[in-house]
């Protein structure tokens, strides 16, 4: 961890030693998510990447294997805009590892045109959040059999800007692309928050997290 202006920063250095720890990153074949596979497999992790494009995801591995030599990696194919592919990626993930000690919701779509979702939502707010959802809920079980477990989703100050149209939630009619994406946004840190809420009156050890990753150029 190094200090600038009087204030902490973290950086790679500052992560400590991950063996013995399964990790799974969605959109982790480019960008946020494949820098913290690098990352967490340097450091000892079993790394999972999952993502909706298996040529990718499988290239983004063989990329980590190569500058990490000896790193745990795998990969699983998740759509998060497909339901139905969450709940498949869940079965083979929960039946692969026992335990799942951190859950990266990183993937997501920003500001696209409107589209929907295979199983009809609108797709930023499908794929932002009802994907990480489904899949949280999914791999609960993995996650509390994990001591000191972590589900940490990437938002965005983009929530600032959200608003939960409850009377209009797939903007079906009328979309605003950055309007969709603030909600979304905003929903990954209302689920944050009660999730964590929940875990709590569980006596839960597993944590939820909530982050906002910065400007970064991730293409």
């Amino acid at each position: 961890m190094a200090e600038r202006d009087g204030s902490a920063r973290w950086t790679a250095d500052g992560v400590g030693d991950q063996h013995g720890r399964v990790v799974v990153i969605t959109g982790a074949n480019s960008g946020l998510g494949q820098q913290v596979a690098h990352v967490l497999a340097e450091h000892g992790a079993t790394v999972v990447l999952a993502g909706r494009d298996s040529g990718k995801i499988t290239a983004a591995a063989d990329g980590v294997r190569a500058s990490r030599p000896g790193a745990m990696v795998q990969t699983a194919d998740l759509d998060l805009a497909s339901l139905e592919s969450v709940r498949k990626a869940a079965a083979d993930l929960a039946g692969r590892f026992p335990k799942v000690d951190l859950l990266i919701n990183n993937a997501g779509v920003m500001m696209p045109p409107y589209g929907l979702t295979k199983d009809g939502f609108e797709l930023q707010f499908g794929t932002n959040h009802l994907g990480h959802f489904a899949l949280t809920g999914l791999l609960l079980p993995s996650l509390l059999s994990a001591p000191g477990s972590r589900v940490v989703t990437v938002s965005s100050n983009g929530h600032r800007a959200g608003r939960i149209d409850f009377a209009d939630l797939q903007s079906s009619r009328h979309y605003r692309r950055s309007a969709a994406y603030g909600q979304s946004k905003l929903a990954n840190l209302m689920f944050t928050y009660e999730l964590q809420r929940r875990l709590t009156i569980a006596g839960a050890q597993t944590i939820a997290l909530a982050a906002h990753p910065g400007t970064a150029r991730t293409i």
